[in-house]
C-alpha cells in the first residue's frame, strides 16, 4: 500500500488522472471501475482533458460503475448513471455500449447483481478500480455490517450515508434508501486499487480504515489486504 500526501484537492486530482491514463496508455483496452461522488470530479475533468488532447484514448476501454440508486433510472439526474454520462462518458471517446452502471430499476436486484458480476468477470476482471470512502468507511454502497458481502447486491442506506447524499436533493426524503452496490469479490479481485480522499473530514475515517482492525464495521478496512493499494489524500 502506497500513500501519496498532496497540499490541494487539485494536485490529488491530477495525480489520480495520470495513474488511471498510465493505466490506459500501457493496457489500451482496460477494464476500469469507476466511481461517483464529489472527489472523483476533478480526476475525471483531468481525464477528458487527456482525451481530448490525443493523449490517452479510451475506445476500447470498459468500464464497470461500483453503484447506483434503487429506484433511480438512466435519465434521473441523481442517478449514477447521469452523472457518469455527465462528469465523464459524454466528454471522452469510450464507447457508451462498454460503459456498465448496476441497473438500479431492476425487478431483482440479486439477479442483476449476478448477471453484473457475470459481466465483469467475462471482461476478464477489474484492471483498476477507483475508490472513495464515505464518512462510516463504505466502498461502493458496501456499507458498515457484522460481515463482508462478496457479490454484488442490494443494499440498504445507513442513516449516515442519506445524510451525506442529502446534498444532492431538494430535500433529505428524495434520497433513496435502497441502493445496488459492487460486493468486496470484484473489488479485492481487482489488479489494482486507486483510492482518492479529500477533506478534513474524512481524516478519522480513513485512520480507521488503513491503521485500525480490519472489521466489516468498517468495510473499507478490508482494503489493508489487497497487494496493489494507491492512497491519495490532501493534506487538509
Amino acid at each position: 500500500m502506497k500513500f501519496v500526501r498532496v497540499k490541494t484537492y487539485e494536485e490529488m486530482s491530477t495525480l489520480a488522472a495520470d495513474l488511471m491514463a498510465a493505466q490506459i496508455l500501457v493496457k489500451p483496452d482496460s477494464v476500469i471501475g469507476l466511481a461517483t461522488g464529489s472527489t472523483p470530479v476533478g480526476m475525471y475533468k483531468k481525464l477528458s482533458k487527456y482525451n481530448k488532447a490525443g493523449k490517452i484514448d479510451f475506445a476500447k476501454v470498459k468500464s464497470f460503475n461500483l453503484d447506483e440508486y434503487a429506484g433511480l433510472d438512466g435519465t434521473n439526474e441523481q442517478s449514477y448513471r447521469y452523472f457518469m454520462n455527465d462528469k465523464l462518458f459524454n466528454h471522452i471517446n469510450i464507447d457508451m455500449a462498454n460503459t456498465h452502471v448496476p441497473n438500479g430499476c431492476a425487478a431483482d436486484l440479486a439477479l442483476e447483481g449476478e448477471q453484473y458480476d457475470a459481466m465483469i468477470a467475462e471482461a476478464g476482471g477489474i484492471d483498476m478500480q477507483l475508490l472513495g470512502i464515505g464518512f462510516d468507511g463504505h466502498i461502493g454502497f458496501n456499507e458498515p455490517d457484522d460481515h463482508f458481502t462478496a457479490p454484488t447486491h442490494g443494499v440498504v442506506l445507513d442513516e449516515s450515508t442519506i445524510d451525506a447524499n442529502s446534498r444532492f436533493f431538494e430535500k433529505r426524503e428524495d434520497v433513496p434508501t435502497m441502493a445496488i452496490s459492487m460486493g468486496m469479490r470484484s473489488i479485492m479481485q481487482a489488479k489494482k486499487i486507486l483510492f482518492v480522499a479529500n477533506g478534513k473530514g474524512k481524516e478519522d475515517i480513513v485512520n480507521k480504515a488503513f491503521f485500525g482492525p480490519i472489521t466489516p464495521e468498517v468495510p473499507a478496512s478490508i482494503l489493508q489486504l489487497h497487494p496493489d493499494v494507491t492512497v491519495f489524500f490532501s493534506e487538509e
